[in-house]
């Protein structure tokens, strides 16, 4: 969590708008020797994240004065597969998620409920977790970000399987898909960089939350 409160394009970008910024912390994985998420639903593990995300943000509402409706989950790497995995779990409990660098793992999850508000970014030259997934020593396998995107196109209920529409930034390549069940956002930011969160992202995904979620 510190890494992101860290950074001086993250948070400052959310707060300067009225937003709390939280961001908390993994447990030790003890198969990586350091800290991470435990989301897979084939393995047992020390906690529930998503009982613990929600105690997280009952303590913030005690805290300050937080809207429920409008909670933006997002997280980088093995914080950016949490985020796929609690939005295919439970939807309901965010406005809209901005996963980073990371996505389901194999095997891929049969069912998802939804519909989501996703916005995924991701850097073209990811080694990483490559676009393509691929497998870590013999513990577990990156699922494939393409594959990945499909099941969410078939969660919210997309007419076509290609984007609907395709443009490009200064920074990134974006790919959108409309035409999908009411209350579905599906979008993918791709980058030319690797595995990191962009310095320009978090105003791309501040745009991106207040567009699809007014105030």
């Amino acid at each position: 969590g510190a890494d992101i409160l860290g950074r001086g394009d993250i948070a400052p970008e959310f707060t300067a708008h009225g937003y709390v910024v939280i961001a908390p912390d993994g447990l030790i994985r003890p198969e990586f020797n350091r800290r991470g998420w435990q989301f897979r639903p084939n393995m047992v593990y020390a906690r529930d994240e998503l009982a613990f995300i929600r105690q997280v943000l009952a303590d913030a509402a005690q805290r300050w004065n937080i809207d429920r409706a409008r909670i933006l989950l997002g997280g980088e790497s093995i914080g950016g597969s949490l985020t796929w995995y609690l939005a295919c779990q439970a939807p309901g409990e965010f406005a809209a998620f901005a996963p980073v660098a990371g996505g389901f793992w194999n095997p891929l999850p049969e069912n998802c409920a939804g519909p989501v508000k996703l916005l995924h970014t991701h850097g073209w030259a990811d080694a990483t977790v490559p676009l393509e997934g691929r497998r870590i020593r013999d513990i577990a396998t990156q699922g494939d970000i393409f594959a990945g995107l499909a099941i969410w196109r078939r969660v919210n209920g997309c007419a076509r399987h290609p984007p609907t529409e395709v443009t490009m930034t200064a920074h990134a390549w974006l790919r959108r898909w409309a035409g999908c069940a009411p209350g579905a956002h599906l979008e993918l930011a791709l980058h030319p960089a690797g595995h990191e969160v962009p310095d320009w992202w978090a105003k791309m995904a501040r745009a991106w939350f207040e567009q699809i979620t007014p105030r």
